[in-house]
């Protein structure tokens, strides 16, 4: 859980987003990151549906009315929000703020609007990657192996996947996902780089004044 702290953080966390088309392998690569960094946990958001069999308040989403979250929104307490298809969906402030400050990377599965906002809200914290699938012909077996055999649902997906293409140099790092395991390295590179600027190390002030005396 984002509220779950070490007990003593060293450094600021890192709010990571990792954004693809679908079916570029956005989520496999976001699991095998988080099973190989436990300092790393995704980030939970709030919305305005509700829960299906199985969820849990707080683990899978925050539930929320849809009062309740345009309340949030008007009190500034999300930093990025949407609605598709009448439903609203965003991420609260406090618990990523919290995460950060206790030293936890906070990971974020959201689309480039998404990152847009977010960058906004936190720019000294939001570092960005942009995942592209080796080419459009691949893409488009990777869509049609998932079951969907319906050519308009295939064609919908492959506009939807060059408009979300379209925006890759708005984001700090992109990486072809050609090799899986290779991609899964390169992205923990970005994170880990990431942890070692001087904005998320505010210890090492002191560290530095003890070494020059």
């Amino acid at each position: 859980m984002l509220n779950d702290p070490p007990a003593e953080a060293q450094r600021r966390g890192v709010c990571l987003v990792i954004a693809a088309p679908s079916g570029a392998g956005k989520s496999s690569v976001s699991r095998a990151l988080m099973d190989s960094e436990p300092a790393l946990r995704l980030s939970v958001s709030a919305t305005t549906r509700a829960p299906r069999t199985g969820e849990e308040e707080g683990v899978h989403y925050h539930f929320r009315s849809m009062a309740q979250f345009q309340a949030m929104v008007a009190a500034g307490e999300m930093l990025e929000h949407a609605e598709v298809f009448g439903r609203c969906y965003g991420t609260p402030r406090a618990p990523v703020e919290a995460a950060l400050v206790s030293g936890r990377d906070v990971l974020f599965d959201i689309d480039w609007q998404g990152h847009r906002q977010l960058r906004e809200a936190m720019p000294a914290d939001t570092v960005s990657l942009f995942l592209l699938p080796p080419s459009m012909a691949e893409l488009d077996r990777r869509l049609r192996g998932r079951g969907t055999d319906a050519e308009a649902e295939v064609a919908r997906r492959m506009a939807a996947a060059r408009a979300e293409i379209s925006h890759w140099d708005e984001f700090d790092h992109v990486l072809v996902n050609d090799d899986f395991a290779g991609t899964v390295e390169q992205v923990r590179a970005v994170l880990r780089a990431a942890r070692c600027t001087p904005a998320r190390q505010p210890a090492m002030r002191g560290f530095v004044a003890g070494l020059l005396g």
